[in-house]
């Protein structure tokens, strides 16, 4: 693995005690070892090679260790023998085979300041998976991408349930929309200034973890809790890079922005104080040609694009924002709408069409209506709300 950063990723030092049934520190597996039984438990993504633990005595009936390195092939077998469950990691991967938590900005962008886009930890992924047979992986790159998947989504869960001990949950809002959207153009400072509003009154802003619209959605989240003038500043600083296919700059000016506005300082099992500034982002390797959106607090970056387009539309109970955008922006409408259409995930928020003249030019709201008048849960085609007033889309999104 690239290095340090990425430690508690993989699993760390760091206490995490949400889940009684699951492992994800050396302080919490070292507490149960010292009760002499690991039965039943999940240890995920340790390092057991580094201070080997004393198995000996200790009850291993039914534990399951999933990405762990263990001090040798002695220490497996007996571990098997006696009732252990063992998912090694796979070698040769740059990333996580079962990641505990979910990645950070500083995570992603890891190596950039050594070796530049080419370097960092989020490329060096891109291209294994390019060089893997991106979508269509062999059968040992497509089990490692799925656990590594299984590892975000368990970890997506953690973090949401944390969310919802103290909001509820449909308080977060789908920020979509074009990835092209240049950084200074209208519809960036649209959408980064309405999920400012929308953060700064306790909604969690859940975007694709894209550029254009998506990173200006985090942008506004990650300045919640600042005067609207630095955020308009901060726009103004990016725009010398406003576009994503110039990656080095492109990823230069976000790190310089989060330099100059860092955020306050939060414990590593803090999860609602990350989620607070900068939301949450869900992006993909299948597009990992595209800079990685660093102003998110949280990223669930998944191998599978299916996996992630549902994750954003499942989690944005609180209404949906699409932004102006094209195809992918298209795509997820009909996604969510027929999510709303059978309330797959239960009662959905509003849908708000950011752009008038966009909408218009690709009639969306024609095919709507009608659809979703015919729910067999009741007439849903008043959730669609199509403006250019940021007023309006704030007062749809809060009924």
């Amino acid at each position: 693995m690239p290095g340090d950063p990425l430690h508690p990723v993989l699993g760390g030092d760091i206490p995490f005690d949400a889940s009684p049934l699951e492992v994800e520190s050396r302080g919490e597996f070292d507490s149960h070892l010292a009760r002499r039984s690991l039965a039943g438990l999940v240890i995920l993504g340790l390092r057991l090679d580094r201070d080997p633990p004393d198995f000996t005595g200790i009850d291993v009936k039914g534990a399951l260790f999933v990405g762990c390195r263990l001090a040798g092939p002695d220490v497996e077998v007996d571990l098997i023998r006696r009732g252990a469950h063992l998912v090694p990691p796979f070698d040769a991967r740059p990333y996580p085979t079962h990641p505990a938590t979910l990645y950070t900005p500083e995570d992603l962008s890891f190596g950039f300041a050594q070796e530049g886009f080419a370097g960092m930890y989020d490329t060096l992924v891109y291209h294994h998976f390019v060089e893997h047979g991106g979508a269509g992986p062999d059968i040992r790159e497509a089990l490692a991408q799925r656990l590594h998947d299984a590892g975000i989504d368990n970890a997506l869960g953690k973090a949401l349930a944390a969310w919802s001990a103290t909001h509820q949950a449909k308080a977060a809002v789908g920020i979509m929309g074009g990835h092209a959207a240049p950084r200074g153009s209208a519809a960036y400072r649209m959408a980064a200034t309405l999920a400012w509003r929308l953060a700064s009154v306790g909604r969690l802003i859940v975007t694709g973890g894209g550029p254009g619209v998506m990173e200006a959605a985090n942008l506004g989240a990650y300045f919640a809790a600042r005067p609207a003038g630095q955020l308009s500043a901060a726009i103004d600083q990016l725009s010398a890079a406003p576009h994503f296919a110039d990656h080095d700059p492109y990823t230069a000016a976000a790190l310089a922005v989060r330099a100059a506005y860092p955020t306050p300082a939060t414990s590593g099992t803090d999860l609602v104080g990350k989620l607070r500034h900068g939301g949450l982002a869900l992006p993909t390797w299948l597009y990992g040609h595209e800079p990685a959106n660093l102003f998110a607090g949280q990223i669930g970056k998944y191998f599978s694009n299916a996996v992630r387009e549902d994750s954003i539309l499942r989690l944005s109970r609180g209404g949906i924002v699409f932004a102006p955008g094209w195809a992918g922006t298209v795509q997820e409408i009909f996604q969510a709408a027929t999510k709303t259409f059978y309330q797959t995930d239960g009662p959905s928020g509003a849908f708000v069409f950011l752009g008038v003249d966009h909408w218009r030019e690709l009639p969306v709201e024609a095919l709507l209506r009608p659809l979703l008048a015919k729910s067999p849960h009741g007439d849903q085609s008043n959730l669609i709300v199509v403006t250019d007033s940021l007023d309006v889309a704030m007062a749809a999104l809060s009924r």
